[in-house]
């Protein structure tokens, strides 16, 4: 028999169906399920989080702080980019091309939101 498909927009884990079952931590269980995915990933997470201490970031500056690849980065930061959660600026010094990264204000509102999702879920499963 085959197992059912993946629901990727809902968060896994046994936490929040025992919070649900249990009717304890209803609240923060019900915002946990409205965790931002695109945030959730850890590179993008750390991209934002980043972005989040500092004015902007080059290229080469992310990459070297998350350890990824060139690929992975800029798949990553793409995501990002078309979500508006960050700006991408592209500029040469001399011949060399530069590209930096900022944090939009909607990107900060995102991390913000997804902050305080996480912290009411650690709340609601201390409490118990």
């Amino acid at each position: 028999m085959a197992k059912p498909a993946r629901d990727d927009s809902r968060p896994s884990g046994g936490d929040l169906r025992s919070l649900r079952s249990k009717g304890e931590g209803k609240q923060a269980a019900g915002r946990a399920d409205a965790l931002d995915r695109l945030i959730h990933e850890r590179l993008r997470l750390g991209i934002v989080s980043a972005l989040a201490v500092n004015d902007r970031l080059s290229f080469s500056d992310l990459k070297k702080l998350m350890k990824t690849t060139d690929g992975n980065l800029s798949v990553h930061a793409r995501k990002l980019e078309e979500a508006d959660y960050i700006a991408c600026t592209k500029s040469f010094e001399g011949r060399m091309p530069r590209t930096e990264y900022k944090l939009t204000p909607s990107g900060r509102r995102a991390l913000e939101r997804y902050l305080d999702h996480m912290e009411a879920l650690i709340r609601a499963t201390r409490e118990r």
